[in-house]
């Protein structure tokens, strides 16, 4: 029941001090509870407990490796659609009406497209379309190799609350489109929606995605759409992601633009809006810091970590009994948990108004190597976690914090993928969701028994969830006893 503001007479709040849902006394004799006061007794919010702040003193490395240098086109400002209009060109600015609408940046060989835009109460609900063209400048046509490809709509992949770990081998787990869509990529798996190849004559272009973001219908008039597509071409290549409403039939139906109709807005169109937050130049100093939505080609699209001793050796030594040691995950500005290591992908071409960096990492592939060492005489129970500590720039404490109870909004909600032998020899692939709230302690994802002197193998996959909020680590703890 929500809080209220009363005025009260002088022998009114005398009464409420002294009485209650219990009634009150007065010149010795006890009078039953007012109806008033039992209602502020009900109004009375109950104190909240004090968090309790739980500290693990452990060392946060920095993680080992890198990203590659696959280009990634990032589409994801405006987040929020009112208008038609560009979302990110890479197209030359020549013959277009809006020349600093586009970026004048060719792909060539492997590249990925990652999309993800939102809308609500848009003019009339008509249903936007979200298209990606490619263009072949050429004077030979090109071929374009659709690898994998995946996108979902937030009506059918709704944000939901789900328990910690749920096993999740089909893709039947979910919370978000973007989660649903690079769980989708991380197994290999190209939709009907896109076809295998593309093959685009000389100086002509050929749309790779145009799909409808309904609002129709819906209970609240509001839906957004998460792609992500891996992509090889034999040849250099334009790409364009526009935000149009749909084409009416003559019978007042919809229907999708044509390649003509997208090429035009391409051509003679802006950016879409309304703008997002301009973010904080990487060199400010002080003052809030801002990191804006993403549009422009960021570089990287795999970050391979060998987590080792050394660069000399070919293992991890597990942490002493009742010891861990934790390895950063998706570090950046004002959150590198005391390693020093921004993890977030830079940008190559951007426009003025977003972000700097591809902060968030969003679609990028991690690919985790642990090869596990047990030096010692003795069995020794090692876990391995996927948590979300509180976010902080320097370890203030001297180790990771987290909170009881947690904040209830899910900081990481994603698929992951394990393999390794387990106890009994037998080699284990497992697709686990995960849906963690910050500064939530949480059971190991993963637990195995190391005999003495054994050497366990423990890969971990993840392509880093677009619902999701950085930054994490990867802990390793030896049990106790």
């Amino acid at each position: 029941m929500s809080k209220k503001t009363i005025s009260l007479p002088i022998i009114s709040i005398l009464f409420v001090l002294i009485a209650g849902a219990g009634g009150y006394w007065l010149f010795g004799k006890k009078f039953p509870p007012s109806p008033e006061s039992l209602s502020l007794a009900q109004e009375t919010p109950t104190p909240k407990p004090t968090p309790q702040i739980i500290v693990q003193p452990q060392q946060v490395k920095a993680l080992p490796g890198g990203l590659d240098t696959v280009p990634m086109f990032n589409s994801n400002s405006p987040e929020w659609l009112k208008t038609e209009g560009i979302l990110l060109s890479t197209f030359p600015p020549t013959g277009k009406a809006a020349a600093l609408a586009h970026l004048n940046f060719p792909f060539q060989g492997r590249f990925d497209i990652f999309v993800h835009h939102q809308t609500i109460n848009p003019k009339d609900l008509q249903t936007y379309y979200l298209g990606v063209i490619l263009h072949n400048p050429g004077s030979q046509a090109i071929t374009v190799d659709v690898l994998q490809a995946a996108t979902y709509l937030t009506q059918d992949s709704p944000y939901i609350k789900l328990p910690h770990y749920v096993e999740n081998p089909d893709n039947s787990v979910y919370a978000g489109p973007g989660d649903r869509a690079v769980h989708d990529v991380l197994q290999g798996k190209r939709q009907a929606d896109f076809p295998a190849k593309l093959t685009i004559p000389p100086r002509q272009s050929a749309m790779l995605m145009n799909l409808p973001m309904p609002v129709r219908n819906f209970e609240k008039p509001q839906n957004g759409r998460s792609a992500l597509i891996r992509l090889r071409s034999s040849g250099k290549v334009y790409a364009a992601s526009l935000a149009m409403f749909a084409k009416q039939n003559a019978d007042g139906t919809e229907r999708a633009p044509t390649l003509a109709e997208w090429q035009a807005l391409l051509d003679t169109g802006n950016l879409a809006g309304p703008r997002d937050k301009t973010p904080t130049p990487p060199n400010q100093v002080g003052g809030q810091l801002i990191y804006g939505r993403v549009a422009g080609v960021a570089q990287g699209s795999v970050w391979k970590a060998l987590v080792v001793d050394r660069p000399d050796t070919k293992y991890l030594t597990i942490p002493q009994r009742g010891q861990a040691i934790s390895y950063a995950i998706n570090t950046l500005r004002g959150g590198k948990l005391g390693t020093d290591q921004i993890q977030t992908a830079k940008m190559l071409v951007r426009y003025p108004d977003t972000a700097y960096e591809a902060h968030g990492n969003y679609a990028i592939e991690y690919n985790i190597n642990l090869p596990l060492y047990n030096p010692t005489k003795e069995a020794q129970t090692v876990s391995l976690t996927l948590e979300t500590p509180l976010k902080e720039d320097r370890l203030s404490k001297g180790g990771l914090i987290f909170r009881n109870p947690s904040y209830g909004f899910p900081w990481f909600r994603g698929s992951v993928r394990l393999r390794y032998k387990d106890d009994r020899g037998q080699q284990v692939t497992r697709y686990v969701h995960l849906w963690q709230p910050m500064g939530e302690v949480l059971q190991p994802l993963l637990s195995l028994v190391m005999p003495a002197g054994d050497r366990r193998t423990v890969q971990l996959d993840f392509i880093y969830p677009p619902d999701s909020t950085p930054p994490q680590v990867l802990t390793i703890k030896t049990a106790q006893n």
